[in-house]
């Protein structure tokens, strides 16, 4: 069903490239929108149990997107250096397709945890408990990931194989 990659030598392992999705602050939602045109939109996550976790508005395009068709890819760039003389950059990126749904019961507060850990880990645990119990505005939306791929240029891979 997925595609390979071709040029597998610049495929990261399944450790690194978790690794990259843990790393990362932020990533770009696909989905398919009702105007027949892709709807792509960037996005802060956390990777936690296996699963992308994201907050969301309870109604809007992205909400609209996910209910028409659960099928989404989700990408991030870990390394996007530029190289001049080579016309080129040296990256470092992760893809993933899976299967976007809103959280429930504990699934909910996991993902809502996990997510203000992320983005506010230096703040109290009262304040961070604080935000979670009083939320009830948004969704956590889950991506039950089916594929994920890492790639990094070959003069990375050149750089690590010396």
């Amino acid at each position: 069903m997925f595609r390979e990659m071709r040029r597998s030598r610049q495929l990261l392992s399944l450790d690194d490239t978790i690794a990259v999705l843990k790393r990362c602050r932020h990533g770009v939602l696909a989905c398919s929108s009702n105007s027949d045109y892709p709807y792509a939109v960037p996005l802060n996550y956390v990777y936690d149990e296996q699963k992308i976790y994201f907050h969301s508005a309870k109604t809007g395009h992205k909400i609209d997107a996910i209910m028409k068709n659960p099928k989404v890819s989700f990408a991030v760039v870990d390394k996007d250096t530029i190289i001049s003389a080579e016309y080129t950059s040296y990256f470092r990126s992760v893809i993933l397709f899976g299967r976007a749904r809103i959280t429930e019961g504990n699934e909910w507060v996991r993902g809502f945890k996990a997510l203000v850990e992320k983005y506010s880990g230096d703040q109290p645990l009262e304040e961070k408990q604080k935000v979670i119990n009083e939320c009830k505005r948004s969704h956590i939306i889950a991506i039950d990931i089916e594929h994920l791929t890492g790639k990094e240029a070959k003069e990375l891979v050149k750089a690590k194989n010396k």
